[in-house]
Formats: structure tokens, sequence, C-alpha cells
């Protein structure tokens, strides 16, 4: 007889038993199971109360979302706090502006007035900016192979701050990428002294096939995607 026909045959025989005890074995079964499922029942409306708290935790959530403020001009900034002169002085030394300096435009601006390169080959050159239109591409700067150098910019910020200012520089050969290279220069408050910016040391290749003219595109953007300046030029890269 197997298993399962030998777990029947001994339920069938219980009832017949003449113990009462053996009786009331047999007939608890039902009532523990009864009693089991409800407290199951329970439980899961319990679980079920709990998952509708947690989902309605979530949906508040989700309709508390933050919502940023409209952006304001330094100059309104500042003069929300107009009656109190020692929060207004704070405020200007800290943003390295006077609220006279300010115009109220949101939208920052960065002006760029020259930008340079320093070599270990020839010192520093400076070509001002912006360069004039129908110089646009020509060669701003000569290389030996193997120099390293260093781009300079030279730069104000206007009417309020600007954050996240990034620069990327590509650099082609024959229609070819041949670098790429991008940093962060960080956030800048206006104020009445330009800001000067060295980006990092580069080097430039060595060998016949490294020899010749580059043209290059400089770009400035800023967190919000606004672009700076975009200035295309050429460089030359010579024998050493």
């Amino acid at each position: 007889m197997d298993g399962a026909n030998w777990k029947i045959a001994e339920e069938e025989a219980g009832p017949s038993s003449s113990s009462g005890i053996a009786s009331t074995k047999q007939q608890n079964p039902p009532e523990t199971s009864h009693h089991h499922h409800h407290h199951h029942r329970k439980d899961t409306e319990e679980e079920e109360e709990t998952e509708e708290e947690e989902e309605d935790d979530v949906d508040h959530h989700k309709n508390s979302t933050f919502v940023p403020g409209p952006l304001l001009s330094l100059k309104d900034q500042i003069e929300r706090d107009k009656e109190d002169d020692s929060l207004r002085r704070w405020k200007e030394k800290l943003l390295g502006c006077m609220e006279s300096d300010l115009d109220g435009q949101i939208d920052p601006e960065v002006k760029f007035h020259f930008i340079g390169i320093i070599s270990e080959d020839f010192g520093e050159v400076i070509t001002p900016l912006p360069v004039d239109e129908s110089q646009n591409g020509h060669i701003l700067f000569t290389l030996r192979e193997g120099s390293h150098y260093q781009l300079k910019l030279k730069f104000s910020v206007l009417h309020n701050i600007v954050s996240g200012l990034t620069y990327c520089n590509t650099v082609w050969k024959g229609g070819l990428q041949v670098d790429q290279s991008k940093g962060m220069l960080g956030t800048f408050a206006p104020q009445k002294e330009p800001y000067i910016h060295a980006l990092k040391e580069d080097i430039t290749p060595c060998g016949v096939l490294a020899r010749g003219v580059y043209s290059a595109k400089l770009k400035f953007e800023d967190d919000d995607r606004r672009c700076h300046m975009e200035l295309k030029y050429s460089l030359e890269i010579k024998k050493r």
C-alpha cells in the first residue's frame, strides 16, 4: 500500500475508535483549521491596509514634490532686504558687486576679453576677443611637438550668477577629430574685476604625422546649456 493510501486509511480508521479522546481529536482539526483561516484572513486584511497606507504616503510624497521658486535677478535679491543695511552690505560683499552695477536682468552673461597661451617655448601670447570674423579660424598660435602648454582666459560675469561654467575644446586634423578635452571652471558671481582662469595643461603630440595645421573649436556653456562663447581657431605644430 503506498503512502497516500496509507494516510487515507488512518484518517478513515480514526472515527471508529471507541475512545472519547480519540473522537475529540478527530473533531478538533476542522475548528483549528477554521481558527487558522480566520487569523490568516485578518493578517491579510492588515497587510492590505498597510499597503494602502504606504501607497497613500507615496502619492502624498509625489504630490508634495518640491517646486523651485521663480529665478530672480541679483538686483531683486538685494532689494528684497534693502531695509536691512547690514544684510544688504553683506550680500554685496558676498556677490562682489554693488546694487548700482546691476540692471535687473535675470540671465547671466559671460564676456570674454582675451584668450592666451602659456608655453615653455615662447612664454605667453595674448589674443583679444572677440576675434575679427575675417580672422575666424586663423592660426592663433604655433607650438613645437612635445610642448607643454595651457590656454588662459580673461572674462567678466554680468547681470547674474553663472552656475557650472564648463568648457569643451575639440581638435581636428584633416577632417578627423584627434583630441577633445573638457573641464569645469566653476560658478561665478558678477564683480568689478574680471576673472582670469587657466585651463588644464596639455602636451602637443610628437612625430612626423603630428606636425602640421589643426583646426579647433573652444566652447563655453553653463549648467543651463547656455552657450557663452564658441571660438573657432587653428594651431600649428612644428618640428622641435
